[in-house]
């Protein structure tokens, strides 16, 4: 089948043995720690407000924390036992988030569930609200609750469902493994997902450095309707959504504009298997596969229960092979550096990735040389470099005008500058001051 692609974009080491690698040909195993720690505002929009107090007993799957409000979602118990904190906690922002731990009994006591059977024979009007019950949220790095992104503003339409298992980030195997055990289940999720939109077109779409993953899910979408796989040339961000949707169907997303304008909707592969569980079995989100890799004695693919600490995780691999330099939450091209091993993992934890001190030490910025290596890289056909000198010189107007808010921080155009300037982290500050201004002008417009 012919393999598509989008424009631009780069080639990190996917298969050596700091890659991808140590982990592909490894099964997903089960693991589950004494106890868990649960953050309240690991998905995009309002945290979630705790609804049980320190001595409670509580069952697997049973609520513990209700939306914060339409962007938000519930949380639920991943493991049964007694909530032993509800307090704020050091996490990965500027300021402690909340968050409930629960000591684990191993009793792996569930909740009264309601499944609703078959989703080729659910009513489609049930899907989109079990969905929000279940707590589901984007599983591929964003977080952003499920339920939102399949509820459309009046006038807008969707005709084509892409399900993202491109999986390009390095070191990341989880989606992979996922597509081999459980793939019926992904095909599930997206039929249901399908008939609650009426949209008769659901692709597949999977990167060709996993042959295994592609047969896999071409033999459980036979028979089921309007289900189809799209193989993908392996290139990174290929699985940034708007480079999907360029590779699969030939649509670009316009600046500033969303998915669902080109009348497209993506999901990842392991947000579809949750959605197959919270229909076919009634089952809320509190667990997902991630993959451990880098310098651990032992990688692997873990399911790993929803507010793992990440030591727990790592103990569990035998511990650190080498020194460690930096420890990533995600892939290392997107990843976010966590400060200590005692912060713990949430539902868009694909990875847990340890550098050794060599690896994890920053390089210094030298002078740009003009090159255009950045520019040539980019995968929205951005101007680096020319962005870079206006956050640097904190003209945030400027880096307005360079379209900085579409840039998506795949870091390619930094993997590919010789120069090694720090381009991605320039962008993220200054989209964070432009967001920071537009919701103080949008607060002091509603106070007047």
């Amino acid at each position: 089948m012919f393999k598509k692609t989008f424009r631009r974009g780069i080639h990190p080491l996917h298969n050596q043995h700091e890659g991808k690698g140590p982990t592909r040909h490894l099964p997903i195993e089960d693991y589950v720690s004494d106890s868990v720690v649960i953050p309240m505002n690991t998905n995009i929009g309002a945290p979630s407000v705790p609804c049980v107090k320190k001595g409670d007993l509580v069952k697997m799957g049973q609520v513990i924390a209700t939306a914060g409000g339409f962007v938000g979602v519930p949380v639920h118990a991943s493991v049964s036992g007694e909530v032993t904190a509800v307090e704020p906690i050091p996490y990965l922002g500027s300021v402690p988030a909340m968050a409930i731990t629960i000591k684990n009994d191993f009793n792996d006591t569930w909740c009264d569930l309601s499944p609703l059977g078959s989703v080729e024979q659910v009513d489609p009007a049930k899907v989109i609200p079990a969905i929000q019950a279940a707590g589901i949220t984007g599983m591929g790095g964003a977080s952003f609750p499920t339920h939102v992104k399949l509820t459309f503003r009046e006038g807008a339409s969707c005709d084509t469902i892409v399900v993202n298992g491109a999986e390009c980030e390095t070191h990341l195997t989880a989606d992979h493994r996922l597509m081999l055990e459980n793939s019926t289940r992904i095909v599930d999720g997206l039929r249901a997902v399908m008939r609650a939109l009426k949209v008769g077109k659901g692709i597949i779409a999977i990167e060709d450095n996993k042959p295994d993953a592609i047969a896999a899910m071409q033999k459980a979408a036979q028979g089921r309707d309007g289900v189809s796989v799209q193989p993908l040339k392996t290139k990174y961000p290929q699985g940034g959504e708007k480079q999907l949707i360029e590779a699969v169907t030939g649509r670009q997303v316009p600046s500033g504009k969303l998915p669902i304008d080109v009348h497209v909707v993506v999901l990842n592969v392991g947000t579809c298997a949750a959605i197959a569980d919270a229909i076919i079995d009634g089952k809320p989100l509190i667990s997902r596969v991630t993959t451990v890799t880098g310098h651990v004695v032992n990688p692997k693919n873990l399911r790993l229960r929803i507010g793992t600490i990440a030591g727990d995780a790592i103990g569990y691999c035998g511990g650190f092979s080498q020194e460690p330099g930096k420890i990533f939450f995600g892939g290392a091209m997107t990843g976010i550096c966590i400060p200590n091993t005692q912060v713990p993992m949430a539902k868009s934890t694909n990875g847990i990735v340890v550098f050794n001190e060599k690896e994890g030490k920053s390089k210094d910025e030298s002078p740009c040389i003009r090159c255009g290596r950045c520019v040539a890289a980019c995968p929205i056909g951005l101007n680096p470099y020319q962005i870079k000198v206006a956050a640097d010189k904190s003209d945030f107007a400027a880096a307005e005008k360079l379209h900085v808010n579409d840039c998506m921080l795949c870091g390619s155009c930094a993997y590919a500058c010789p120069s090694r300037r720090w381009l991605t982290p320039s962008f993220k500050f200054a989209k964070d001051k432009l967001a920071a201004e537009a919701k103080a002008k949008a607060q002091g417009g509603a106070n007047k």
